[in-house]
């Protein structure tokens, strides 16, 4: 199929790295927690369990916020695969970050299931290679409270330090080899989930 006859990808759709059982996402770190985290396959005590955390299951969007690692507090990406009963748990109970007339019954009603919801969705512009915004969507999903602590002691599976291989892939981009850096992305494929609200947008 050529790019011309494509067909673009829907509006909203979760894609991701994943197994029968697994699914990854990425976070970045400053070297002084993302390190051990990778070193040990675990999160460290010193990783926050009742702070707000942040996981994107696309490699690129992870790549535009923390500008290739080379953002303060930002410089070791991790690749987290953890359980999809653990990432399909999350979506089952997250609230979307913002209110959307249509999805809402009402202002008041989402205010309150936000402020009980463990995670919430979020939906931002994919990026490209060059991280340039692409006409479609892919989710952030925030983990608080319980969802949180269940991500990183319960859902963890392995966690890997993918820094070299996005030093790798910006240089082959910066070079203008935007085929091979291609062929080193993550495989993200369309991920089943089921019941995950669409933004307004």
């Amino acid at each position: 199929m050529t790019a011309l006859t494509a067909t673009a990808p829907p509006h909203h759709e979760i894609r991701a790295l994943h197994t029968g059982t697994t699914v990854t996402v990425y976070q970045a770190y400053s070297p002084s927690l993302g390190l051990p985290a990778a070193r040990d396959g675990r999160f460290p005590p010193a990783w926050k369990r009742d702070r707000m955390t942040w996981i994107k299951p696309s490699f690129l969007w992870m790549m535009y916020r923390c500008g290739w690692a080379t953002k303060e507090g930002q410089e070791t990406v991790l690749a987290v695969e953890i359980t999809r009963a653990g990432f399909d748990w999350a979506l089952r109970n997250a609230e979307l970050s913002h209110y959307v007339r249509g999805v809402h019954p009402d202002l008041a009603t989402w205010k309150r299931d936000l402020r009980h919801a463990p995670a919430r969705v979020q939906w931002d512009p994919e990026r490209d290679l060059h991280l340039n915004r692409l006409p479609y969507r892919s989710l952030q999903l925030g983990l608080a409270g319980e969802a949180a602590r269940r991500y990183a002691d319960e859902w963890t599976v392995a966690i890997r330090d993918v820094t070299p291989l996005a030093r790798r892939i910006h240089a082959l981009v910066r070079a203008g080899r935007n085929d091979e850096a291609a062929r080193l992305l993550p495989e993200e494929r369309p991920y089943p989930a089921t019941g995950v609200a669409p933004g307004a947008e």
